[in-house]
C-alpha cells in the first residue's frame, strides 16, 4: 500500500526505509522548493512540540533551524552572535516576565 507524504525528510530516511524492505520515491528539491520545505518542516516540528511536550521534538526544531540557516548562508556561530546580541540588548526568557500591559 503506497502512502504519499511530500514532505521533507532527514537524509538517511531512504536507507532506511530500503532496510526495512520497503521501497520509497524521492526527489531532489530545487532551491526555492527547499527553502519553503524547511519552512513548512519548522511549522511541523513546532506543532508536534506543542502538541506533545517531548523534548526529543527541540531537537528535531534545533535541527531545522541548523538547515535553515545554513541554506540563508549564514553559519551557526553568526546565528549565535545574533543571538547574545540579542540576550545583551533585550535579555532572554529565563526570568518569567509575562508583560501585562503598557500605559
Amino acid at each position: 500500500m503506497k502512502i504519499e507524504y511530500n514532505k521533507l525528510v532527514r537524509d538517511k530516511i531512504p536507507e532506511i526505509i530500503k532496510a526495512t524492505g520497503k521501497s520509497c520515491k524521492i526527489r531532489i528539491l530545487k532551491q526555492n522548493e527547499y527553502t519553503e520545505m524547511l519552512k513548512k518542516k519548522l511549522e511541523e516540528e513546532c506543532n508536534e512540540y506543542l502538541e506533545s511536550g517531548e523534548t526529543e521534538e527541540i531537537a528535531d526544531i534545533l535541527e531545522v533551524l541548523r538547515a535553515l540557516a545554513v541554506n540563508s548562508k549564514a553559519t551557526w556561530d553568526e546565528i549565535e552572535v545574533m543571538r547574545q546580541e540579542k540576550v545583551e540588548k533585550r535579555g532572554d526568557f529565563t526570568s518569567r516576565v509575562l508583560l501585562k500591559w503598557v500605559d
